[in-house]
């Protein structure tokens, strides 16, 4: 059964997957950087009220999935989660500051994609089921 969140007048259960890349793709999330970096995503999560439901963290790239709350736009979020961990990792870690001298931890966008229980087949089955008629179904 999949868990709802409440709000004082919602229900809603809104989860995406969210990738971002360091610049370069510099392997810089090691050790000490790494355990930072998780720390700011989590804290600045938290005060969002955005659930981490499972994050992976690589040499060069985060993945989160988070549950978001309605209120909460997908762009807004991320751009304090990039923007946050760069700045307390530039100033924490001398090492990142010297190699990336435009003052840039993160690449520029992002990839997000929500998540639910129906896939993407299912909901194209679904849409030519509806169809009875030959002439009514198109592609785009």
């Amino acid at each position: 059964m999949e868990e709802h969140r409440h709000g004082s007048r919602t229900v809603f259960s809104i989860r995406i997957h969210v990738v971002w890349i360091t610049e370069y793709r510099h392997k810089v999330l090691r050790e000490a950087v790494a355990e930072r970096g998780g720390d700011v995503v989590r804290e600045e999560c938290r005060r969002q009220r955005v659930d981490i439901l499972q994050g992976h963290r690589s040499a060069d790239h985060l993945h989160v999935m988070l549950s978001i709350p309605p209120q909460v736009t997908i762009s807004r979020l991320v751009q304090p989660l990039k923007g946050k961990s760069a700045f307390i990792l530039l100033r924490a870690f001398a090492e990142i500051r010297k190699r990336d001298w435009g003052r840039h931890v993160w690449a520029r966008g992002y990839c997000c994609r929500s998540s639910g229980q129906v896939t993407d087949e299912i909901i194209k089955a679904s849409i030519a089921n509806q169809c009875h008629d030959q002439d009514a179904t198109f592609s785009i």
